[in-house]
């Protein structure tokens, strides 16, 4: 069948590198798409959110599934989209409907959910400008440090994590009344700051029966030692080692189905991914957010590790018989390193020529930010490429994808060194 990936990022590549390799993929095409992509599909120059154009690409090339890549193509429903339009209700969309896509876009619908199904979480409240002094008065019940969370998408960085009170209060202000996430922040969602180590859960579920993917943890700061601004992620380890099988049971009673049998009950259309981040607090598993698609740079990690074809997996979620698949995982460590614009996740240049790709060995090149320029790979972001590497031990692993890593150049290439520093 012919396949379309929507999306331009580190995910998206791997995806497409994932679909490649399988026989039911016979035409594979990425919209967008990078560098990376064009290698092994038809980068089609087309944005995720335009709808029209996308069914205009689709019954052109007679594509029969859709990989929803990114957040905002379902946020803004582009499963209900496909699925009302008589001429394209019988292709395959893996990702869920609009009402789905809530779980990611509201934080405060997130939260209800959770409350709703007695799910692990974090006591909350949420505020608007007109109860912006309730919001502060809410802060002083709390412990210090303060989670202040934007409820709208804010691609990654509407959340606060403040030591301070008054600053707390500061920041709350500037999120409500001077819109510092624009409409993201029009309410803000106050949560009690939970202590613990973080991890990500990924489920792949038909909407009534569900895999579980390999667990992942990512690096969101940009400086060693976890410290300084959120970033995208600048890096992820796969499987997490100190996700037993103990801890794993109860994230996926605790969690996992009564999420999915939330959905179900509820009614609501769901078939893609759930991305649970999650905090280990005590031997305890509690949900910090719900994502609606595959994270990045954790898809690099974790779909790497997954042996079972992906084709055959997302068929059997649009035919609801995910119940009948064993699916394979390589029991091997995975680990994915980030190199990034100098200046990131602040202002940066594009345009730089990227040397070294072809000389890395033993390890796998995702592009995240780059495109061609007259046959010339270059930057195109802040994330640019990802190096992931498989091995015995997340530290093997880790020493293969710094020492590929150090065959690349770009101008102000930057990279974390201390992946893995928590574990």
């Amino acid at each position: 069948m012919n396949i379309l990936v929507l999306g331009s990022g580190g995910r998206e590549h791997t995806f497409g590198y994932q679909i490649a390799q399988s026989n039911l993929c016979e035409k594979l095409f990425v919209a967008p798409g990078n560098a990376g992509t064009s290698e092994i599909a038809t980068n089609v120059a087309i944005s995720v959110t335009d709808f029209k154009a996308i069914k205009d690409l689709v019954l052109k090339e007679k594509i029969e599934m859709v990989v929803v890549g990114p957040e905002d193509p379902l946020v803004q429903g582009i499963t209900d989209f496909f699925s009302k339009d008589n001429e394209l209700k019988n292709v395959s969309v893996i990702g869920p409907s609009q009402e789905g896509a809530k779980l990611e876009g509201s934080k405060e619908y997130a939260k209800e959910f959770l409350f709703r199904h007695n799910i692990p979480t974090a006591a909350y409240q949420s505020f608007t400008a007109s109860t912006v002094n309730e919001g502060k008065q809410f802060l002083e019940t709390l412990n210090s440090p303060y989670v202040l969370k934007a409820d709208g998408l804010a691609a990654g960085k509407g959340v606060l994590i403040l030591k301070d009170i008054d600053e707390a209060k500061t920041e709350l202000e500037n999120m409500l009344t001077n819109k510092k996430f624009g409409a993201a922040s029009e309410k803000v969602v106050i949560e009690e700051f939970l202590d613990g180590i973080e991890l990500s859960v990924f489920v792949l579920t038909d909407g009534k029966n569900y895999v579980t993917l390999p667990t992942a943890k990512d690096y969101k700061r940009i400086g060693e030692g976890d410290i300084g601004l959120n970033t995208g992620g600048m890096g992820a380890i796969s499987p997490v080692p100190f996700a037993d099988e103990d801890f794993m049971n109860k994230i996926e009673e605790q969690i996992i189905k009564p999420t999915v049998d939330g959905l179900a009950k509820e009614e609501i259309e769901y078939k893609g991914f759930i991305f649970i981040g999650l905090i280990k607090v005590g031997n305890d598993p509690k949900v910090i957010e719900y994502n609606v698609r595959m994270g990045d740079p954790e898809t690099e990690a974790v779909l790497p590790r997954v042996k079972t074809d992906l084709v055959s997996l997302f068929k059997h979620v649009s035919d609801q018989t995910l119940d009948q698949v064993e699916i394979e995982i390589d029991p091997r460590s995975a680990t994915t390193v980030m190199t990034v614009s100098g200046g990131y996740p602040e202002g940066y240049e594009k345009g730089k020529e990227i040397t070294g790709i072809e000389q890395i060995k033993d390890s796998i090149v995702f592009h995240a930010g780059t495109r061609l320029d007259n046959n010339k790979v270059v930057t195109n972001g802040g994330r640019v490429i990802a190096v992931t590497s498989l091995d015995d031990d997340f530290r093997k692993a880790l020493k293969k994808s710094y020492h590929n890593i150090e065959k690349l150049h770009f101008d102000k290439m930057y990279y974390r060194k201390d992946l893995g520093f928590d574990l």
